[in-house]
C-alpha cells in the first residue's frame, strides 16, 4: 500500500497573510499567536486615538464657533498660559496611572481636552481656508507615513535608529523656538524652522508607529495613543503656522 504525501507550497503573498485570522504578518519572524495579539493591540490603540481626534475636533469647533470661549482665553493671558502648560502637567499622572482603569482614561480625557482648547484658540484666530488646507495636508501625510511604516515593517526594515536623531533634532527645534521669541528672526528663517519641524514630526510618526508594531507592550496602549496623538497634533500645528505665515 502506497502512502501519498501531499506537498503544499505557499507563495510569498500567502505567507504574509494569516488565512485563519485574516490579518497581515506585521514583520518577519513574528509568531502566529504574537501576530494576532499584536494586531488586537494595534486596533485598540487606533480606536483610542480616533476617540482623541474626535474629541479634539469637537472642542476645537466649539471654541471657534462659540466666541466667548475664544475671547475669554485670549483676553486672559494668565488663563491661556495655564491652559498651555496644563497638558504637560497632566503627562505625569497619565504616565503613572496609564495601566490603572478608569484613572487612565480620566487623565487621558483631561489631557486631550486641555490640548484641544489651545488648538481651538489657534484655529479660531486663523483663516478658515488655511485651517482646512492644514487639515488636509496633515491627513495626507499621516496616512501616507503610517501605510509606509506598516509596509516597511513587513519587509523587515527597522527605524529604531531614528530615536536619538529625532530627539536631538527636537531639542534643537525647541531651543531655536525659544531664541526666536527673544530674538525674532526673518520670514526666511521662520520658513526653514517650520519645514524643519514638519520633518521632525513626520519622522516621529514613522518612529512611533514602528514602536506600536514592535516595541510597545500590551499594557502601554494609553501611552502609545498619546505619543501618536502628539505627533499628529504637532505636525498639524506646524503646517498650520507655515501656511499662515506664507499667507501673511
Amino acid at each position: 500500500m502506497f502512502e501519498f504525501t501531499r506537498i503544499s507550497t505557499k507563495s510569498d503573498h500567502e505567507e504574509d497573510i494569516d488565512l485563519e485570522q485574516g490579518t497581515t504578518t506585521l514583520y518577519p519572524g513574528i509568531s502566529h499567536g504574537e501576530n494576532v495579539l499584536r494586531w488586537g493591540f494595534i486596533r485598540k490603540v487606533y480606536g483610542i486615538l480616533a476617540a482623541q481626534m474626535v474629541l479634539t475636533t469637537l472642542v476645537s469647533f466649539a471654541t471657534v464657533l462659540y466666541a466667548p470661549v475664544n475671547e475669554m482665553l485670549r483676553g486672559n493671558s494668565g488663563l491661556l498660559l495655564f491652559m498651555i502648560f496644563l497638558p504637560f502637567l497632566l503627562l505625569w499622572p497619565l504616565h503613572v496611572y496609564q495601566q490603572k482603569h478608569p484613572l487612565n482614561f480620566v487623565f487621558l480625557g483631561l489631557f486631550t481636552a486641555s490640548l484641544s482648547l489651545t488648538v481651538g484658540v489657534t484655529c479660531a484666530n486663523t483663516d478658515g481656508k488655511i485651517v482646512l488646507e492644514a487639515l488636509i495636508l496633515t491627513s495626507a501625510v499621516v496616512t501616507s507615513l503610517t501605510a509606509y511604516t506598516f509596509w516597511a515593517s513587513r519587509k523587515g526594515k527597522d527605524f529604531s535608529f531614528l530615536g536619538p536623531i529625532l530627539f536631538t533634532s527636537l531639542v534643537i527645534l525647541l531651543v531655536t523656538s525659544f531664541m526666536q521669541m527673544v530674538f525674532p528672526l526673518g520670514p526666511t528663517s521662520n520658513a526653514i524652522i517650520g519645514g524643519f519641524g514638519a520633518v521632525i514630526f513626520s519622522g516621529y510618526i514613522i518612529y512611533d508607529t514602528e514602536n506600536l508594531i514592535k516595541r510597545f507592550t500590551y499594557d502601554e496602549y494609553i501611552w502609545a495613543s498619546v505619543t501618536l496623538y502628539l505627533d499628529i497634533l504637532n505636525l498639524f500645528l506646524t503646517i498650520l503656522r507655515m501656511l499662515n505665515r506664507g499667507d501673511n
